[in-house]
């Protein structure tokens, strides 16, 4: 590795290039620097294409967890509460681990684990979902040298297993004297300080989903038609 004089770099920094290669990094250390331009080489070594340092130098699965986050929101894309739950659910569980510490066997324990604590196939397979999804996001996004292999033969050992597959499919709905004793029922309920009985009946008539509702503003109800006007649904 060699120094690169940049146009103008910041006080007490360093820009190195990798062996003439066309990438370079600006670091307020010597030795972060020193650490990438050697991380840049061998990776050229192992014939890898080399590529600037992950954004906000992550090391572990929280950090691409985040690095997802960060990224939707930056471009205005919203994750839903659900979404947005799993993410939480899967930083807590796995996000202190290198990234190449989440290999395969790593995943399938993480999948018995989570069928211990009483998570379903279905369940379990959304959880392998957001790990596929955000580590490819990772290495498309920000260069970030990962597989994606152990992700897939985790779901393949686990699918042996019968800890991931299909759910219970549901094979009827419920009557109306059903969601009548369900309406009734919280409407005796002094504690339950929302009206849960117009939530269900509005749900039903409109097959709005709970967040959906919950987002309703006056502002977008027409009294002329009677309407909801510019509401957001959402997609599967």
């Amino acid at each position: 590795m060699r120094p690169s004089r940049g146009s103008n770099p910041a006080p007490g920094a360093h820009e190195f290039n990798a062996r003439g290669n066309n990438v370079n990094e600006t670091f307020l250390r010597r030795r972060d620097a020193e650490e990438w331009a050697l991380d840049i080489e061998r990776r050229i070594d192992r014939g890898e294409s080399p590529s600037k340092r992950a954004r906000k130098g992550a090391r572990t699965f929280g950090d691409l967890v985040r690095l997802h986050r960060d990224d939707l929101a930056e471009v205005g894309k919203r994750i839903g509460r659900s979404n947005a739950a799993s993410l939480k659910s899967l930083e807590r569980r796995l996000g202190r681990l290198k990234i190449s510490e989440l290999d395969r066997e790593r995943l399938i324990q993480f999948g018995r684990d989570r069928a211990k604590e009483g998570a379903g196939p279905v369940t379990l397979g959304i959880d392998l979902g957001y790990i596929k999804t955000i580590l490819p996001h990772a290495a498309a996004v920000h260069g970030i040298q990962l597989s994606t292999e152990p992700t897939d033969l985790a779901r393949i050992a686990l699918n042996r297993l019968g800890l991931v597959g299909k759910g219970n499919e549901r094979d009827r709905r419920p009557t109306q004297d059903e969601i009548d004793r369900i309406i009734a029922r919280s409407d005796l309920t002094p504690q339950l300080t929302i009206p849960l009985g117009r939530i269900v009946r509005f749900a039903i008539a409109t097959a709005m989903r709970l967040d959906e509702i919950c987002r309703v503003a006056w502002e977008d109800f027409d009294p002329r038609s009677w309407k909801l006007e510019r509401i957001t649904r959402e997609s599967g």
